[in-house]
This record gives C-alpha cells, structure tokens and sequence, in this order.
C-alpha cells in the first residue's frame, strides 16, 4: 500500500449507494387489487410502470431513500460528518434526492445525467393494516460511472462504505473497486455491508475475492447473508470462517441481537427491547449507521455495537427507514 495521502481525515464517512427515492402513500385494499399489486411485497418495475404507478398514488411523502443513504442519514443524524456518491437523473425525482439528502447535513455533489432513464423510486402502498407494498424502479440509480467520483473527497474520509446492492450493475460496481482503490491508497478504511443473500448468489465469488485479498475492512451481514457467503449453515461456524479474515466483522441476528468480531475480541449485545415492531424497513441500514458512528469516535467493539442496536430498535418502531427520535439523544451516555 502507498503512504497515506492525508494524515487527518476530514470526513468520517463516504457512502456509494443506490440513489431512490422513496414515495410513500396510503392505500385501500382495493387499491391494490385494482392496480395488481402484490401486497406486502416488493416488485422490481420498468419506467413505464413505476410512471403508472405513481400517477395512481394519493398525496405521498417523497424521501431520498436507498440502503447506504439510509445510513448516511443515521450517521449525520448522530453527528457524524458524511458525504453520497450516487447517481440522479435531472429530473424531478433527482431533485428530490439531492434536496433531501443536503438538507440531512450529507454531502452530495455527484452530477446528474440526462432525463433518462429517470431517477430511481421506490412506491409504497400502506395499507391500513400496516402492510407496505413496494415497486422499485432502479432507473439512473445503476448507471454511476467510474468517472464520477472524486478521489481526493474518497481519500479525505475515515470510511468508505459500500451498498453490496448496487454491485450488481457492471457501471456502477467497477466505480465501486475503483474507490476501493482510493481509499485504500489513502489508508483509510473499507466497510462493506453485503445487502441481501440474493446479491451473495450472484456475486460472492468477488466479495469472496475482496475478502481473501484483504480489500475489505468491516464487512456487514445479517446471519443469512453469513450463511450465504461462508456456505456455512451453522452461525458459529460461520463467524469462525471469516474472522481471520476480515479485521471487523459485525453479524446481525433480528431480535436475537448481534455479534462482532475485531482483532481476537468477540462481543454480543442483545437486541433493544421496545413495545412494538411496527416495520423492519431500513433496520439493518440504521444498525450500521450507530456502529460506524462508535468505530470512527474510537469506541470499544461492544458499545459500537450497543449504538447499532439502538439506531436499529428507533427504526423499527414506526413506518419508514429514517429516524423519527432524536438518535444523538438515544445514545447519549450508552
């Protein structure tokens, strides 16, 4: 590795992520048997669709939105000083996003390309009973290029923080091993957070690849992404096969709480206890979002992840994926 290009970093985290927009509207029943909906799912739509769709909904909440933003928006909302790499069309919906994220105190300075294909969104039907029925247009979202980045803004951050879910696409994943580069380069860190066992199916050869080279500095997982990744079914065996491998890793486990291993140390914490699991949307993003807010303020491995499930326990107690609490004063004194 080449000698550090900045000594002090100046931002604690980058993310690289997919740039939606989450539209959020109330529903009937009826509603979505008309428009053929699968309720309580998530469907992945074309532009034609998603255009159909959002001309169908009520009066809806329009949020920037996507995994790694997600966690941007808990970390900034801890305090913590963060900047976005993701990609918007210059339209309405990539309008929305670049407002949204800035006026959450994020950094967001990647351009926008033409109208086509639009922004990306998620539209969700809520229906009374509290079922959300997703739509996701991946649109402009899959389309960052290599290009796009700034090396100097990479190299300038404690943390690059990368959304397994916008490997994928081949544009946006050779931008992805190209800031890897960056931040390494840099001496700085690299956390991966895995995303979902379907991404593993499709790629865990190459996270497989970046894990043995070392190219990875704290991987997330919950335990099926662990299980997927290591083909290890048993969740002890599994934290055994990458722990000399990885310097950091941090396995969720739901309401079973969550694990992390660091340089020999193994610590647990159960999950928070709260009245009522409302909806797990953005639980694992948020989950991030306090451990990395301890690691980059140099705090000891068990309260990093004491600060993961508190973030985690505040999402999962009302509809959507940002906090509603003041999350700052959660975790004051924890």
């Amino acid at each position: 590795m080449s000698e550090p290009i900045l000594d002090v970093p100046t931002l604690d985290v980058i993310a690289i992520g997919n740039a939606i927009v989450d539209v959020m509207a109330p529903a009937e029943d009826a509603d979505i048997e008309r428009l053929g909906l699968a309720k309580g799912g998530m469907t992945l739509v074309d532009a034609d669709r998603a255009r159909a769709l959002y001309d169908a909904m009520g009066p809806a909440r329009e949020i920037s939105g996507g995994s790694a933003a997600n966690t941007l928006a808990g970390l900034a909302a801890l305090g913590a000083k963060c900047a976005f790499i993701g990609q918007v069309a210059d339209d309405q919906f990539g309008q929305v996003f670049a407002h949204d994220i800035r006026s959450g105190g994020i950094d967001f300075a990647t351009p926008a390309r033409g109208e086509e294909p639009p922004t990306a969104q998620c539209l969700i039907f809520v229906t009374p009973d509290g079922q959300r029925t997703m739509n996701t247009f991946l649109g402009a979202s899959q389309f960052l290029p290599a290009a796009a980045l700034d090396e100097t803004v990479i190299a300038s951050a404690a943390v690059l923080y990368l959304e397994g879910y916008l490997w994928d696409p081949e544009e946006p994943r050779r931008a992805m091993r190209k800031a890897i580069a960056a931040a390494r380069a840099a001496g700085r860190k690299v956390a991966f957070t895995l995303s979902d066992a379907f991404v593993i199916s499709r790629h865990g050869d190459d996270f497989r690849a970046l894990i043995e080279a070392g190219q990875i500095d704290i991987l997330f997982a919950n335990e099926h992404e662990l299980a997927a990744l290591t083909g290890k079914d048993d969740f002890h065996d599994g934290i055994a096969a990458l722990a000399d491998k990885v310097p950091t890793l941090v396995v969720t486990r739901s309401e079973n709480g969550a694990h992390a291993v660091a340089a020999g140390e193994h610590a647990h914490v159960p999950a928070e206890p709260i009245e009522k699991v409302v909806d797990t949307t953005g639980a694992g993003d948020l989950f991030a979002a306090g451990f990395l807010f301890g690691h980059v303020r140099g705090r000891p491995l068990a309260e990093c992840l004491k600060l993961g499930a508190v973030c985690a326990a505040e999402i999962i107690s009302h509809y959507g994926a940002r906090p509603e609490a003041d999350l700052a004063e959660l975790v004051a004194g924890r």
